[in-house]
């Protein structure tokens, strides 16, 4: 099976052997959610704020996913990079271990948190009972959504990105057969489900997207004749991936968290600015997904190299994956600006969602390029075992700054709708220049600084 030394050739190669694959998962997992936001334009603008506030509180609870794939990465590829494979061998079944346990907390608390996050964002009536609805259903995704990627990051950990793209390419042509035919049913055959028809298809996609990553994993030469033993709970290992997870997936439960800081401010403008909201995440993902796949990237590169002693190597790996974002996320600037309400008619005919649509791109296009240095510092951290500060970056960007500036843009200078999305732009540039800060701080210390990009010279 695929497996890469990261520690030695070139730079760019691994970027690109790394990236390309991870950037396609990630256009067909983002176009998987595209089709969702599809279908549910054909029960109306409540069907898609629904699905908006529904998947949003669905994401916080399934944030721990992204932490465990984080801590796998970093921490099996640390252990690649020092030759160690017994050790990586037993995180990794430690990790899977820890993330069949957090499937079964996660599902208590959805059962018991759900309708208290979904009435936060919404107003009673119609766009609040379709989410809801639409939430419920969704718990039973949960080992999808958290197996899955914790056992990915084991994947990335060895050089491999391939698996979680076929698997993700293969989910979303699954996802559009399947959300016709579960809302619609067959006539004179079988009923549809309606509205929840999307959300059976995704519980039905995502797990066999995580079956098929643990199939890959265990196939692996380091995974042979593994013992039952071997996931007993050992607490020192648990508390060792924790303390690595909790960080990255808190970090990412800020991020999903902070958008019902924004629904909280948008439900005052009616369900058109939440469905337009909706609708702007999916439109913006898709131009974020290349340097997505860099950042990404960088984490296994960057991982084995700390641990094989190359930091040289990490501060060029960390250069590399910034500059490349940044000039890939300028690129996409005329899409955004020009082409947003475009974008939006997709999506819906409703000319006050496809007006703010606009409005809101207009501003991530100009925001795009912070976003991708502040994934690049984050990806970074991960590596060098820092994860907590991208917890403490977190909260700052996705809590503290949007809140305070949405305040003083949308209602202390009364900016309304434009107001939210400065606030939003204000926080994530704020935010960028605390990450940069604690990036220097933290590199002078494990790497020797973040030195200076040197590839545009050398090749």
């Amino acid at each position: 099976m695929t497996e890469y030394d990261l520690t030695e050739g070139p730079l760019t190669g691994h970027f690109r052997r790394l990236a390309i694959p991870a950037a396609v998962g990630m256009l067909f997992s983002t176009l998987y959610n595209v089709v969702d936001t599809f279908y549910a334009g054909f029960f109306g603008t409540q069907a898609q704020a629904g699905l908006a506030v529904g998947f949003q509180a669905f994401f916080i609870l399934v944030a721990i996913g992204f932490g465990l794939s984080s801590a796998m990465s970093a921490l099996v590829g640390n252990a690649k990079g020092r030759r160690d494979d017994a050790e990586a061998r037993h995180l990794a079944a430690q990790g899977i271990g820890l993330a069949v346990v957090a499937v079964a907390v996660m599902g208590c608390i959805a059962a018991f948190a759900g309708p208290h996050l979904i009435a936060v964002v919404s107003e009673p009536g119609g766009y609040r009972d379709a989410g809801l609805g639409y939430f419920y259903w969704l718990i039973f995704a949960l080992p999808g959504f958290i197996i899955g990627p914790a056992a990915n990051g084991i994947l990335q950990a060895r050089g491999d990105t391939r698996t979680m793209q076929r698997a993700l390419v293969v989910a979303f042509f699954v996802n559009i057969g399947l959300n016709p035919l579960l809302m619609f049913g067959i006539p004179g055959v079988i009923g549809g489900l309606g509205f929840n028809g999307i959300a059976l298809a995704t519980i039905l996609s995502q797990t066999g997207v995580a079956v098929f990553i643990l199939w890959r994993v265990f196939g692996r030469a380091m995974m042979q004749n593994l013992r039952a033993a071997e996931f007993i709970p050992v607490p020192s290992k648990y508390a060792e991936i924790f303390a690595q997870a909790f960080p990255a997936g808190f970090a990412l439960l800020v991020t999903f968290s902070s958008g019902f800081i924004v629904q909280y401010a948008l439900k005052d403008h009616g369900e058109a600015a939440l469905a337009a909201y909706g609708i702007t995440m999916r439109i913006e993902q898709l131009f974020l997904l290349p340097a997505l796949g860099i950042t990404i990237s960088l984490v296994p590169i960057a991982a084995q190299n700390f641990g094989a002693g190359n930091p040289q190597r990490v501060q060029e790996a960390f250069h590399r994956c910034w500059i490349l974002g940044v000039i890939g996320t300028t690129l996409a600037f005329p899409f955004l600006w020009f082409g947003g309400g475009l974008a939006a008619r997709v999506f819906s005919d409703d000319a006050e969602v496809i007006r703010i649509s606009a409005l809101f791109l207009k501003v991530e296009a100009l925001i795009l390029p912070i976003y991708v240095v502040l994934f690049s510092i984050n990806s970074l951290l991960q590596a060098l075992k820092k994860a907590a500060w991208t917890m403490w970056i977190g909260i700052y960007r996705q809590w503290i700054g949007i809140a305070l500036f949405i305040w003083l843009f949308a209602y202390v200078i009364d900016g309304g709708l434009t107001g939210i999305r400065l606030g939003i732009a204000a926080g994530v540039a704020t935010g960028l220049v605390l990450s940069f800060v604690i990036a220097l701080r933290v590199a002078r210390r494990e790497i020797g600084g973040l030195g200076r990009p040197t590839f545009l010279r050398s090749g």
